[in-house]
């Protein structure tokens, strides 16, 4: 999505009609059919279970490269260390999935959606105070709809390992959540108006991209030499 035009415009008035249906689809958890539910030692795995899974994936395949430009590009101290959050946070939950996912015969993207990589190519077009700003309130959106899915996926999964990514996750987005806002960035208003809007966007721009077969799966993780500290997390689940 590097050309398809995402625009930022003061605060985020523009990003609403491109998070809101990808976060849509998780939140309706509680109402979705349990067809196709397969039995694993963890307990059973619906649609719903598969589909947290990736969308936890794809959250770190973006806002992890979204908090190292934070920690680049960022003029403020609190902005670079909403993105060190990011950096650690995404890195830990990736470590999580990566480690379920051959248990429950889950296979994870290796590349953001469409959606997803345009917000990266807003971040990487903005500059100074714009970034700044386009940083805090795209990020602060995005986790602010995804966290009520992850309350939904909580208390309906029957699964132990997905219930285990849930609690890592929850403890995760509500730390991230948090760094946004001390940022002194957000732009409250919009959000509560953003919250509740439902536009609709083509559901290719959503779709996690399948990954080439026989591919390696790629590893969310800071380099070597990268010295960060830690964000809050909840231990890891535990594969059986």
């Amino acid at each position: 999505m590097m050309g398809t035009g995402l625009v930022v415009g003061a605060g985020v008035l523009t990003v609403t009609a491109l998070v809101y249906p990808a976060m849509k689809g998780v939140q309706n958890v509680a109402s979705s059919a349990v067809a196709q539910t397969v039995t694993t030692p963890s307990g059973p795995l619906t649609p719903d279970d598969r589909t947290f899974v990736v969308k936890v994936r794809l959250a770190g395949l973006w806002e992890f490269p979204a908090g190292q430009m934070a920690v680049q590009k960022g003029t403020t101290a609190a902005v670079k260390t909403a993105g060190e959050h990011l950096i650690q946070g995404h890195t830990n939950l990736d470590t999580s999935v990566r480690a379920i996912a051959p248990q429950l015969g889950v296979t994870l993207p290796n590349q953001p959606t469409l959606q997803q990589q345009g917000f990266l190519a807003t971040l990487s077009a903005a500059t100074g105070a714009d970034f700044d700003s386009k940083f805090a309130n795209i990020l602060r959106l995005t986790h602010g709809q995804i966290f009520t899915a992850i309350a939904k996926i909580r208390t309906t999964t029957k699964n132990s390992l997905v219930r285990e990514l849930a609690d890592q996750a929850n403890t995760t987005v509500l730390d991230h959540i948090t760094v946004m806002e001390k940022t002194g960035l957000v732009n409250f208003d919009q959000l509560v108006n953003q919250e509740t809007a439902s536009p609709t966007i083509d559901p290719n721009q959503t779709a996690a991209p399948s990954p080439s077969p026989g591919a390696p799966v790629v590893i969310v993780t800071p380099s070597a030499n990268a010295s960060l500290p830690p964000a809050a997390t909840s231990p890891t689940p535990q594969v059986k």
